[in-house]
Formats: structure tokens, C-alpha cells, sequence
């Protein structure tokens, strides 16, 4: 029997993941327009772990980002609109159209920003946790990386670091098999990677990154945790990318049988098959969502680039 909550919790998560989804694919039409400076790293396919996530957060949380962070700005409820003119590099964006995609941010979300460099979003987050436990506030800090990122010297120690002095944080490794075109699986030798929690004493599980509600569970779970001044956690997400690396790699390193045995584990199409959703509900929502990203893209396009004289500002803080 399926409870208020459940169906409440459905509605959001369909609207947060097709918004994800939807976003994603109007990045990708900029790009190949010509639009676009630069490179975006999609999150299609991954929907579900931003969405899950950011779901058990209060409001005053932070998030440590990646270079793949447009679904963790959407799942914490960033401005469309600001997004996409920041990613064509239009004055009306984020950072004025500064950071561009890698180097989204939106700090009035707790999203303490994108980051281009594997790994480097992760001390940062620890950071944003130990200020959290020097102010005595409540607050939780989630680390969304990848797997790759996991091989990174600063992972071992933000996770020491965090662990030591019990620090209000939660580890999210979004593992989509492949850091660029290296397989996960092909440079290590023990592929759970939530097992190398043992190795600092903290609670450590795998789970399926596609259900969006085992997601939000098990982050709920840690995020309780850390709130009530119990430490860390590190939770690995198994989830795939739908395209490659970035909007300018065709993905060849893979098998087509192994991408279309992922897309067939579609997150939002999972969730439509749960059936808390009635059919009329799930096509209302895809029509209030695809209105909310054609504005933005609108938005984004007719905005104004930022005049030569913003190239000597926001260098320093004042």
C-alpha cells in the first residue's frame, strides 16, 4: 500500500530527475550548435543520486561538487535559468558566465562549487564540514566524486581527516565505471569501493544508484549520522553515464551492449514503473518541466555577455 509520503516523494523525484534529464539534453543541442565555449560533462543516466541525495538535506547543508555538477545544482534547486546562461558564458549566469560549465556554482544552495580537477572538490567539502563543527551548528556536508577521483591521494586524506575528528560528512563515490575511457575495474583490484571505508573505521555500503528512493534512504541514514555528531560515512552510488566523458567524446572505449544494458536501468523510467505515479501525473509533470527548460533556454540565449570590463573583477575578495 502506498502512503501519502511515498507518492509525495514520487512527485519530487520525477519532477527533480526529468528536470535533470531534460536540462542535460538542451546543454548537449547548445554544444552542438556552437553556442557553448568550452566542454560540459553530462549527467545523463545519473539522475538519481543527485535527486536521492539532496533530498534528505536540509536547507543549510553544503555540497561539494564535481566537474560533472549540473544534477547536483538542479536536485538543490539552483535557478535554471542562471545555470544555463552561466554554461553559454553569459553575464546573467552564476559567476557572470566566468566559470562556465566545470565551475558552476550556486552558493545561495550550499553548493560550494563545481571542480574541474579529479578529487578536488573533496577537501573542500571537509573543510565546509570542519567549519560546521568549529561553529557547533548542525550542519552536513554531502562530497558527491566519482569513481576515479577515489584513486586520488587528497581522497585518503579528506577521508582520514574526516574520520579522525569525527567531521560532520558524507562521502557519495558516483561510481559510472569510468574516470575519462579507464575502466574502474582495470586499475583496481577490489572493485567495492565503499570498502575502503574499513581502512578508517567509518560505516561504509554499496547501492544501487539508479533507485532513487534506496538512495535517498541510505544518504537519509548517514546524514543522521553526521548531523547527531557521529561522523562520517561513505556510501558508493552504482550508476552509469549515458554519453561520454564530456559532449565532445563519442565513447567508443565502451561495449554498445554494456551502455544499453544501463539505459534500460533508467532511473526515471524506473520510477514510472513503481506505478505510485498515475500515467496523467507523470505527463503533467513532463509538460511543467519542459515549459521551466525552455525558459531557461531562452533565458540563457537572448542574455547579454558580460562586457570586457568584468575580466578585472571578482579576481580578489574585496
Amino acid at each position: 500500500m502506498r502512503t501519502n509520503r511515498q507518492k509525495e516523494l514520487a512527485g519530487h523525484f520525477y519532477r527533480v530527475m526529468y528536470r535533470i534529464r531534460r536540462f542535460e539534453e538542451e546543454v548537449f543541442e547548445f554544444y552542438k550548435r556552437g553556442l557553448m565555449p568550452g566542454l560540459a560533462h553530462l549527467y545523463l543516466g545519473q539522475e538519481a543520486v543527485a535527486t536521492g541525495a539532496c533530498a534528505a538535506l536540509k536547507a543549510s547543508d553544503y555540497i561539494g561538487s564535481t566537474h560533472r555538477g549540473h544534477g547536483h545544482l538542479i536536485a538543490r534547486g539552483a535557478d535554471l535559468r542562471r545555470m544555463m546562461a552561466e554554461i553559454l558564458g553569459k553575464a546573467a549566469g552564476y559567476s557572470k558566465g566566468k566559470g562556465g560549465s566545470m565551475h558552476i556554482m550556486a552558493l545561495d544552495r550550499g553548493i560550494l562549487g563545481a571542480n574541474g580537477i579529479v578529487g578536488g572538490g573533496i577537501p573542500i567539502a571537509v573543510g565546509a564540514a570542519y567549519s560546521s563543527k568549529l561553529r557547533k551548528t548542525d550542519t552536513v556536508t554531502l562530497s558527491f566524486f566519482g569513481d576515479s577521483a577515489s584513486n586520488e591521494g587528497v581522497f585518503h586524506e579528506s577521508v582520514n581527516m574526516a574520520a579522525a575528528w569525527d567531521l560532520p560528512v558524507v562521502f557519495v563515490i558516483e561510481n559510472n565505471l569510468y574516470g575519462i575511457s579507464v575502466d574502474i575495474r582495470n586499475v583496481t583490484r577490489e572493485h567495492q569501493l565503499s570498502k575502503r571505508a574499513l581502512a578508517y573505521g567509518i560505516p561504509g555500503s554499496t547501492i544501487d544508484g539508479n533507485d532513487v528512493f534506496a538512495v535517498y534512504r541510505e544518504v537519509g541514514k548517514a546524514v543522521d549520522l553526521a548531523r547527531k555528531g557521529k561522523g562520517p560515512t561513505m556510501l558508493e552510488c552504482l550508476t552509469y553515464r549515458w554519453q561520454g566523458h564530456h559532449v565532445g567524446d563519442p565513447g567508443v572505449y565502451r561495449q554498445e551492449g554494456e551502455v544499453a544494458e544501463w539505459k534500460a536501468r533508467d532511473p526515471i523510467a524506473r520510477l514510472e514503473n513503481e506505478k505510485i505515479l498515475q500515467p496523467e501525473e507523470t505527463s503533467a509533470i513532463r509538460a511543467a518541466v519542459d515549459e521551466e527548460i525552455a525558459e531557461a533556454c531562452a533565458f540563457a540565449e537572448e542574455s547579454p555577455y558580460a562586457g570586457i570590463e568584468e575580466a578585472f573583477t571578482d579576481v580578489f575578495v574585496e
